[in-house]
């Protein structure tokens, strides 16, 4: 058997790599090809960017519709990737390489159809960074077996048809120009590209920055739009950036600096996962109000809409804004910053960074992966004490479709979080999930409360019934929490956003907002702050209500708080911002005023208080609390395999075990991150301890017959 596998792979090697011999009207066609070769990749250009856009619209017309209203679009799209394929000059393989570049575009118009298929933002260079995020949910359906199955497909053929070209592709025969080729090429794409983007986005062809990503890759094409996000990353330095323009600005913020309010009521914020109330579509009609609670607030205290940067998505990007003040429109195209300049920067003025510099305790509770998003470096940067992840929670109920834990949680955790810092103000920033995509396309739930009319297929019906039923249980959530802070002697503000509309295909004209980066937002007080309904953006909303409570704390918080209405608002906004997170900190004379926290998760220790050795099975039975479904046994620092009983008990298999071995719980993250460890305990075999006591008597009882 051995040699019959031995001889077929050295069979395939063979007619891989032997030299092939061609008629002489396929060598006439090479050569055509090559002294035409600019001419072809110029129609090869064209096809893969029509192609790219088939993928993405996932329309044959909406392709054409791109073709023919967005032409010089087109062309200029098409240009980028003629440009890519002049690499292949610098190669005897062309062929091979042609083939090469060819795919990497087709594969990158590939994903962002399948992104497009799951969510509204498309594909940008950042959310690279976000694929380990995503290999962490795998409980989710945004991607199938069925799907993974066809992509491993998919790439061993492709990898096949690359060895196979490698091996027998034709090769180019003519004099190779080691000086002119190199030179023409880098002519080409460091001279005469940027001097085509440049007047592309001057005669308004592209836009050099998006407002709506969405919309932006639309008219633009994707090649120039998922281009614009690898090169446009950060913020660019404004033109008028020194110390006395951010010195300016900051003079006329201290002029305008209101007194502040020696109360400090609790604030707690909370992010409401693609929230939107169905009476706001146009379209839907519900048999039943899902949101009794919210509607209730929206009545008797301040509400509005709330202009996020995100659709369908992109969460970490709507949280960004809200918690630090900044805006993301002057960033890159796709950019996250919690996965980019909050790895680099040593701390980022934020909410919690300066509320805790007048005295308040400051936490996120969120029932999801504290890796995610790599919020928990994010939330170290801008001056968190306390992260309860859902690693940290002892969750038992999940969402019907079995990807998010439920809401419910959180009011415990929310109040847990208060109760951890007596005698003491407290920001709380709440995340839930439980409202989360991927809604199914399966009526999955049996008699559902709530049902839903207007939708033109089965399929999304069956995705609104789901939603609308999770949104209740969101509704109930906020409604518990609001009646345990009513029962605290403790002044308390409530503000609750939606940081994107769901992933449901909505546009402009379904919403009656009229637009869909509008979502809303509601609050609650028990201290008789006047109803003031205002719309705002997420970059606004905290420093209007710090304002409106009399706190006027920090750089950016002060700016919003006094320049809003000033005609310069967004130049300045840009300096500061720039100026805090890639500049030279001159609103700060230099000095790092506020470095990131060392952040601790959750609020309970995790504690070992006995274990128990079961005689029957063997296995060891370890007791104690703050045990979660993402506890794991480290036994002399190696994780072992552990089975989840309770929040009180965890159980191990035996044989993992050896007399005098120490062992502690650790609470375990995505890639093995440890974010809490318990007590170290040294496991005592009883069967060692047993055979011992043994030994010692029979020599005793020998002793004492001799």
């Amino acid at each position: 058997m051995r040699e019959k596998l031995t001889h077929i792979i050295k069979a395939a090697v063979t007619f891989v790599t032997k030299e092939r011999s061609h008629s002489e009207g396929y060598y006439k066609r090479v050569e055509i090809f090559n002294k035409y070769s600019l001419v072809f990749h110029a129609i090869i250009a064209l096809a893969i960017v029509f192609l790219i856009e088939l993928f993405s619209r996932r329309s044959f017309w909406s392709a054409c519709s791109f073709v023919t209203a967005h032409t010089m679009a087109y062309l200029y799209n098409a240009f980028i990737v003629f440009a890519s394929l002049a690499l292949v000059y610098l190669f005897k393989r062309r062929s091979f390489f042609r083939l090469i570049i060819s795919v990497f575009w087709l594969i990158l118009g590939v994903i962002n159809g399948c992104v497009l298929s799951n969510r509204v933002t498309p594909f940008g260079y950042t959310d690279l960074k976000c694929i380990s995020d995503l290999l962490t949910m795998t409980n989710t359906n945004y991607f199938t077996a069925t799907q993974a199955t066809a992509c491993l497909v998919g790439i061993i053929i492709l990898a096949i048809v690359l060895v196979i070209v490698f091996f027998r592709g034709p090769k180019f025969q003519g004099k190779r120009r080691f000086i002119i080729a190199p030179l023409s090429i880098a002519a080409l794409l460091f001279i005469a590209l940027p001097m085509v983007t440049s007047a592309a986005q001057k005669t308004n062809i592209v836009a050099s920055y998006f407002t709506n990503i969405a919309q932006g890759y639309e008219d633009y094409g994707f090649v120039y739009s998922f281009s614009s996000s690898v090169v446009g990353r950060g913020m660019s330095k404004p033109d008028d950036y020194s110390q006395s323009t951010v010195e300016a600005v900051e003079t006329n913020v201290n002029a305008a600096s209101a007194e502040t309010n020696t109360k400090k009521p609790n604030i707690i914020v909370i992010l409401m996962e693609s929230f939107v109330d169905p009476a706001e579509i146009g379209y839907l009609e519900v048999n039943e109000d899902p949101i009794p609670t919210i509607h209730q607030l929206e009545q008797e205290f301040s509400t509005g809409y709330l202009t996020v940067p995100v659709v369908g998505a992109g969460t970490s990007n709507s949280e960004f804004e809200v918690l630090t003040g900044m805006s993301m429109q002057y960033f890159g195209t796709g950019e996250y910053p919690h996965k980019t300049i909050l790895k680099e920067v040593d701390g980022c003025e934020a909410i919690a960074s300066d509320l805790s510099a007048i005295g308040y305790g400051t936490h996120v509770v969120h029932n999801n992966g504290g890796n995610f998003y790599s919020r928990v470096n994010a939330f170290s940067q801008m001056g968190f004490d306390t992260f309860t992840s859902k690693e940290m929670m002892d969750i038992t109920e999940f969402t019907p479709n079995g990807s998010w834990a439920e809401d419910a949680i959180l009011v415990d955790e929310t109040i847990k979080a208060m109760d951890a810092t007596e005698n003491q103000s407290d920001m709380i920033y709440t995340i839930t999930v439980g409202c989360h995509g991927d809604y199914p396309t399966e009526a999955i739930l049996e008699n559902p409360r709530f049902t839903t009319t207007g939708s033109d297929t089965e399929e999304r019906k069956n995705q609104w019934d789901y939603y609308v039923n999770q949104l209740n249980k969101s509704d109930e959530m906020i409604r518990n929490l609001i009646e345990k802070l009513s029962a605290r002697d403790e002044e308390t503000i409530v503000i609750a956003f939606g940081d994107h509309l769901p992933t449901m295909d909505l546009t402009d004209e379904d919403m009656k907002s009229g637009s869909i980066y509008k979502t809303q937002y509601f609050t609650w007080n028990n201290f008789g702050l006047p109803k003031n309904d205002t719309d705002l953006y997420a970059y606004q909303l905290l420093a209007h209500y710090t304002g409106e409570l009399g706190i006027h704390e920090g750089t950016i918080f002060r700016y919003h708080q006094t320049q809003m209405d000033s005609a310069n608002y967004q130049e300045g906004l840009e300096l500061l911002q720039y100026d805090l997170l890639y500049g030279n900190r001159y609103a700060y004379e230099g000095e790092n005023l506020y470095p990131k926290t060392d952040i601790v998760m959750g609020i309970d220790d995790v504690v070992i208080s006995s274990y128990h050795v079961n005689p029957f099975t063997g296995n060891v039975v370890i007791y104690g609390s703050g045990f979660t479904n993402w506890s794991r046994v480290y036994i002399n620092g190696e994780k072992t395999g552990t089975t989840y009983v309770s929040g009180h008990q965890l159980m191990v298999n035996g044989s993992n075990f050896n007399d005098g071995d120490t062992f502690t719980v650790n609470q375990v993250g995505s890639s093995n991150t440890i974010f809490r460890t318990s007590n170290e305990v040294v496991f005592e075999d009883p069967d060692a301890t047993e055979t011992t006591e043994t030994s010692e008597n029979s020599e005793k009882e020998n002793d004492h017959v001799e």
